[in-house]
């Protein structure tokens, strides 16, 4: 059992490496994104993102949840380890298998011949992916973000830059998108095996089973209503549009959602591993949930603000004209963005409160409703799918949220005071992103629309926390002394001096 002190330490040090790992993620990402985007064109993205949009269906088939038990049990055996790997390896293979088989269907569903194969290759991330697992969440339990952070990082330029964009440039089209999927996938496996080795004896049964079936169902069933909303808008926009539309809108997708997944693929695992050892003190759980909430709506919320502002002087300058009607995707999206960490930072508020099934029960009207929406409005292009989409965020954020505001007794005054800073701080980061986006002379060069975007959207949001430090709230100031660079002292205690908490 960890001791308070080393758990905050091992906390503090998960959060660091998170936030480092994401940064170093993001630029790698849209380095790549960009490269591949300008050397492949919208249908080739397009053929790729609908077979991956089945392909992460089977992987959270594949990954089944027994994994989860590794970082949720309060205590660990080797059985519990032999029996989460031998689970997973059956059902990854089990997915891979259904993957070969359905393929056919799945590209008489898009209409899209050409997906067919694509599917049946990359069926094989299925059992990559669900072997890693083990791997992966024996790191999360001892907060070990730090070697996560290398693997992943590691595991993508052997994959990306090494495999797919070599590919890219020497003309394979789709394909140096699938040899970078499966080549980052199997450099993970072996990476995360070398720094975390688990037996692989085989055990399908043993006395503390259960408790690792139970958390296993409740993931799968968590897992596969999490992706049909995260995925819904491109099943309809790929069945009722073209692979061209669907490029346009993954570009414009990935580039709003990368640094938001890579945020909660960093801190998701951290924070839900750290709550597992706050289960018996939910005071504690209470206010690391609002300083981490407070962060989002007050820090991280602005330059979600400002990407969308920014979007059409963006996608001309990273991808130039060709992806033109990406922007309006990007905007519509990144506006939502701030909703969807929201979402994400709060479902292991339930998984730590014993509200584990409440994450899915509580989506299931939400994702009816996109259903509805996407019917209706699918077939009248990227933008509308965009739309529906950021509203099925935002619900996913409410009803998921509200739920753990419940459950951790967080009355609606807190809430009101982490909302009126935010909303003065991303007000202010608009007008300062949009009024200098407008100063350059029209013609001018999409790089100079954006630097003075950029530059106003960062500089009139800065200058109101200076004169105005009380807009951060103390929540937010001692976070960013506990996980920043050191504050200069006197800027500190100006912060903290003007600042209570909300």
């Amino acid at each position: 059992m960890m001791s308070g002190s080393e758990l905050n330490r091992k906390s503090v040090s998960a959060v660091k490496w998170a936030a480092a790992g994401t940064a170093i993620r993001f630029l790698l990402q849209l380095l790549t994104q960009v490269i591949l985007a300008r050397l492949l064109g919208p249908e080739s993205y397009g053929l790729f993102a609908m077979g991956l949009i089945v392909l992460t269906l089977s992987t959270f088939v594949a990954d089944f949840g027994f994994s989860w038990s590794l970082v949720q049990n309060k205590e660990l055996t080797e059985n519990d380890v032999r029996f989460a790997f031998t689970w997973q390896l059956l059902s990854g293979t089990a997915a891979t298998l259904a993957l070969l088989l359905l393929a056919p269907l799945v590209a008489e569903y898009f209409r899209e011949p050409r997906v067919e194969i694509i599917v049946r290759w990359l069926s094989l991330t299925c059992v990559l992916t669900a072997v890693t697992a083990p791997g992966s969440n024996l790191l999360r339990r001892k907060l070990d973000f730090r070697t996560l952070n290398v693997i992943q990082i590691v595991s993508y330029v052997i994959g990306y830059l090494l495999v797919g964009v070599t590919l890219a440039f020497l003309g394979f089209g789709v394909w140096a998108l699938v040899s970078a999927w499966l080549s980052q996938s199997f450099s993970a496996l072996v990476l995360t095996f070398l720094r975390a080795p688990h037996s692989v004896r085989p055990l399908l049964w043993y006395a503390g089973a259960r408790r690792s079936t139970s958390a296993g169902g409740t993931v799968f069933v968590t897992n596969v209503c999490n992706w049909l909303l995260n995925n819904v808008d491109r099943l309809f926009l790929g069945r009722f549009l073209n692979a061209h539309s669907v490029g346009v809108y993954t570009v414009g997708y990935n580039l709003a959602n990368t640094p938001n997944s890579l945020f909660l693929t960093a801190l998701q695992p951290a924070f839900l591993a750290a709550g597992s050892k706050l289960q018996d003190e939910p005071a504690r759980l209470r206010e690391v949930y609002l300083s981490v909430l407070s962060c989002v709506w007050i820090l991280v919320g602005p330059a979600f603000i400002l990407l969308a502002c920014a979007a059409p002087h963006l996608i001309a300058f990273l991808y130039g004209a060709v992806w033109a009607e990406s922007s309006a995707v990007l905007a519509v999206l990144a506006l939502a963005m701030p909703a969807y960490v929201s979402w994400g930072l709060s479902t292991p508020v339930l998984w730590n409160t014993g509200g584990r099934h409440l994450e899915s029960l509580l989506q299931m009207p939400v994702l009816a409703l996109a259903f509805v929406g996407l019917w209706h409005f699918a077939g009248q292009g990227a933008t509308a799918v965009a739309l529906v989409a950021a509203a099925t965020l935002a619900m996913r954020a409410l009803v998921v949220g509200v739920c753990a505001c419940v459950r951790l007794h967080v009355g609606v005054p807190v809430l009101l005071s982490i909302g009126w800073r935010a909303a003065i701080l991303m007000a202010t980061t608009a007008v300062g992103t949009l009024g200098a986006a407008g100063l350059p002379p029209a013609g001018t060069l999409p790089l100079l629309q954006l630097t003075a975007a950029v530059v106003g959207g960062v500089l009139l949001p800065t200058v109101a926390v200076l004169a105005f430090p009380q807009l951060l709230g103390s929540r937010v100031v001692d976070m960013l002394k506990r996980f920043t660079p050191p504050v200069p002292g006197r800027l500190y205690l100006y912060l903290r001096s003007r600042t209570q908490h909300q």
